[in-house]
């Protein structure tokens, strides 16, 4: 230990004097010289410390681990600032209240460098998130990952304000009290408001729909033009906008055309009555062969079958699926099909039934 009274023995009466708090004058005066010695200490401590860290990150390939310690640079200083100061405490021989408070200080401190750390840690890692792989093969998730790292922040900032608080000695039961309801009040008030923005992050988790799909919600048909925090904006076939709250489009039913694989050709060819079975049978297996024939055509499901004797024609079922994703394509395809079936149909002598209904009249009008 300090001998103390050497140092008060060689200092005059003037300084030994009782200042505010009950320090003596000396005191008072040494503070700013432990203040300033500390905070050189954090500098230099600080910038050895950087340094090994950032030797140790070169070695690795991670884009968060060259990126961290730009950011941590302050809140290290700041932590070896205040452990050079609680090394220091005891040369100015504090009371037990001044130096119950000090301790209080450090603490409170400690846990500021805390929270300030891991409020630059989360915009790191905001920043890395936006530029990884996942984030560009899924904007509509990326597009969610402000609102999540400022929420996690306003939730750093809350806590390390509370935790703060408490460690200074103030009572937390009543401010916390007071939170409650004022984020009840807020609760009820923005409740749709608050709906749709975890409407939002659910359609960014699940990924339903994303920008540029070609999309059927419910009654809705068309582009997905835009996805934001509150609604989402879908461009219909009559090239007007109708706008769905996030709230209510995670639980709508939503059939996306985007992820299909291929495309349906699915009609009913109606042919006259009069046709015998033989040419029936070989004009299904014409109808057949045209499709399997088409290099477009998915070989694995081909269906040419007759399917009913209607009132006033013979119904051929076809079915088959189209190897294309594109809409465009797909009519292209699908006319060329039809008119190749058109010509089997002719080729085999039978005609397309047209719908009719035939009239009975039983005996004549009388005068």
């Amino acid at each position: 230990m300090i001998e103390y009274g050497r140092i008060r023995d060689r200092l005059p009466d003037e300084l030994l004097g009782v200042g505010p708090y009950g320090l003596e004058w000396w005191q008072w005066g040494a503070i700013p010289v432990l203040l300033a010695a500390a905070w050189a200490a954090g500098r230099l401590l600080s910038w050895v410390t950087m340094g090994v860290w950032r030797r140790v990150a070169a070695g690795t390939a991670t884009a968060w681990n060259d990126a961290l310690p730009a950011r941590a640079a302050g809140p290290i200083a700041v932590a070896w600032g205040l452990l050079a100061g609680w090394g220091m405490l005891p040369w100015l021989d504090l009371p037990e209240h001044a130096r119950a408070l000090a301790w209080n200080v450090v603490r409170a401190g400690f846990l500021l460098v805390f929270f300030w750390a891991l409020f630059r840690a989360i915009g790191v890692a905001r920043v890395t998130m936006s530029e990884a792989a996942w984030a560009r093969s899924r904007p509509a998730a990326a597009s969610l990952v402000p609102l999540v790292i400022r929420a996690l922040q306003v939730a750093v900032f809350a806590v390390a304000a509370i935790a703060v608080i408490a460690e200074m000695g103030y009572p937390v039961a009543g401010l916390l009290a007071g939170l409650g309801l004022g984020g009840l009040a807020i609760a009820l008030a923005g409740q749709k408001t608050v709906e749709n923005l975890f409407g939002s992050l659910s359609i960014g988790v699940d990924q339903p729909l994303r920008l540029g799909d070609f999309v059927r919600v419910e009654d809705v048909t068309g582009v997905v033009e835009s996805i934001g925090l509150r609604s989402t904006r879908i461009r219909t076939l009559d090239r007007t906008v109708v706008t769905i709250p996030n709230g209510k489009l995670a639980d709508m039913r939503i059939e996306t055309f985007a992820v299909r694989d291929r495309i349906r050709l699915a009609c009913t060819i109606g042919i006259e009555y009069g046709i015998t079975a033989a040419r029936l049978r070989a004009l299904l297996e014409g109808l057949d062969a045209v499709l399997r024939s088409h290099p477009k055509i998915w070989p694995d499901v081909v269906v040419v079958r007759l399917r009913e004797f209607a009132a006033s024609s013979i119904d051929v079922e076809v079915v088959a699926w189209f190897q294309t994703t594109d809409w465009a394509e797909f009519l292209a395809i699908r006319q060329e099909v039809l008119l190749s079936l058109m010509e089997v149909v002719e080729k085999a002598g039978a005609r397309f039934a047209l719908p009719a209904r035939r009239v009975h009249m039983e005996g004549a009008a009388r005068p």
